[in-house]
């Protein structure tokens, strides 16, 4: 099938599918507002086959150190897969099934596949990577821009995290684990019993950005939006935290965004 765009709806949600930008959910609108910044770098990206900054853009593969591009210098950023299009595997009314083979300059064969599902208060994004020969490390993670403001007052945010990655200047976490600081933030917490965030419009919105995994980069630094990002490990986790995905055991992880009119 193409990767042209899709669209879901489910009661007064309507989203936005993107195979051909990078696998993206481009946009989410509730009752008729747009809650994800617009843009073609903006709604919410996979991070995928790693999440965050790769220190120097260099990974331990095995033996074998490998090199990505420097897409954010001195760094690499967020993978690969958002600079791809994407292919529809199969689509309904409320469900788009994408995937993406993992090519040049990730080093590795491998399938990533995104289930986006939408029900009248909540958005659901799976998505999993595999492979078929050999093995490797690998991240996944989502990576959505939320309207700072609805128009109304400015969105605030709620959560409880156990614990703050210490930031070096380099941006990357320096090893240290931290008691949370007030923000503004781009910083990696780590929330144990899964990541569990509250977005408030007041007024007008609650939305819950929820995931079993237990790492989650904030990033509100930018006047328009607000980033919360759940993901399978921190920031240079490729060096740091690896998580191997091998023939009989792909790695998979889920978000689900519920919300509530208020």
């Amino acid at each position: 099938m193409s990767d042209e765009d899709i669209t879901l709806t489910a009661g007064d949600a309507e989203v936005t599918v993107q195979p051909g930008n990078g696998g993206r959910v481009g946009g989410l609108r509730i009752g008729g507002v747009e809650v994800l910044r617009q843009g073609e770098r903006f709604g919410c990206f996979p991070m995928v086959p790693w999440c965050g900054r790769i220190r120097d853009g260099r990974f331990l593969d095995g033996a074998a150190v490998r090199q990505m591009p420097l897409n954010a210098p001195p760094h690499a950023i967020h993978g690969t897969a958002r600079d791809s299009a994407w292919r529809t595997a199969r689509t309904s009314t409320a469900e788009a099934v994408i995937t993406h083979e993992l090519a040049d300059p990730w080093p590795h064969q491998g399938r990533v596949t995104q289930v986006v599902a939408l029900t009248e208060d909540a958005l659901t994004l799976t998505m999993s990577v595999e492979t078929y020969d050999s093995s490797f490390p690998a991240q996944i993670g989502w990576h959505p821009w939320f309207n700072r403001n609805l128009g109304g007052e400015d969105v605030q945010l709620d959560f409880q995290p156990a614990w703050q990655e210490e930031r070096g200047d380099d941006h990357l976490p320096t090893g240290n684990r931290i008691d949370p600081k007030p923000g503004p933030w781009d910083d990696c917490f780590g929330m144990p019993g899964g990541v569990d965030v509250t977005l408030t419009w007041p007024g007008q919105l609650e939305l819950k950005v929820a995931s079993r995994q237990e790492w989650v980069v904030v990033y509100d630094e930018q006047e328009a939006a607000v980033c919360v990002e759940p993901q399978t490990g921190p920031p240079n986790g490729l060096n740091t935290l690896p998580r191997l995905v091998t023939p009989l055991e792909p790695l998979e992880a889920t978000t689900t965004w519920s919300w509530r009119r208020l």
